[in-house]
């Protein structure tokens, strides 16, 4: 029985949210700054008034822009040894490590940017379908390449990535509207299912 996987990332197995906490962990005076200067844009977001794409985009542009990529590159990998396992949920890490990848394909589903989500990826040896930072000359412009991962887009990066290969079942995991499609497309779909 061949499986497809699709995990979304931020409260689905981690506890947290990590794009806030990587920029944080990136440059903590920076990201206070810059939290404070967006606190407008974050209540307009609340107040479903502004667009979450420009909003995330302009925050995370705030901090990484003209950074290189091998200085990002290299605070996710300490990033990553500081935060794992303790913002995953327990029952998220037992049912990963219980995963047949003989017969499974695993995905990551996030519209966190594949700059912090990746070194989580490698580690639970899954693709990664992410938002994607753009470099250029080795600086990260502050833009996204294609669309933010969220909503049907999770969808269509899913199949754009698996093409034609069949499965005898895909199965989702999410925790916020933003996964809604991606738990419509599936054949068995889990709402906050590690909570």
């Amino acid at each position: 029985m061949k499986k497809l996987y699709c995990f979304d990332f931020d409260g689905t197995l981690t506890y947290k949210d990590t794009m806030f906490l990587y920029l944080k962990f990136y440059d903590a005076t920076k990201f206070r700054i810059q939290f404070v200067k967006h606190i407008p844009l974050f209540v307009l977001l609340k107040l479903k008034l502004a667009d979450a794409e420009k909003v995330k985009k302009s925050f995370i542009a705030s901090i990484l822009k003209g950074e290189s990529k091998s200085k990002i590159e290299k605070k996710a990998e300490l990033f990553f040894k500081e935060f794992y396992p303790q913002i995953f949920r327990e029952n998220a890490l037992e049912f990963i490590k219980n995963i047949d990848y003989e017969n499974t394909e695993s995905y990551i589903v996030s519209a966190s940017l594949d700059i912090w989500v990746a070194p989580f990826a490698n580690e639970f040896k899954m693709k990664l379908l992410s938002t994607q930072a753009e470099f250029k000359n080795d600086k990260f412009t502050g833009n996204f390449i294609g669309k933010n991962c969220n909503g049907a887009e999770k969808v269509n990066r899913i199949k754009e990535a698996v093409s034609d290969r069949k499965f005898d079942k895909t199965i989702a995991f999410g925790d916020t509207s933003g996964d809604r499609e991606m738990l419509a497309w599936a054949n068995e779909s889990h709402f906050e299912f590690f909570h």
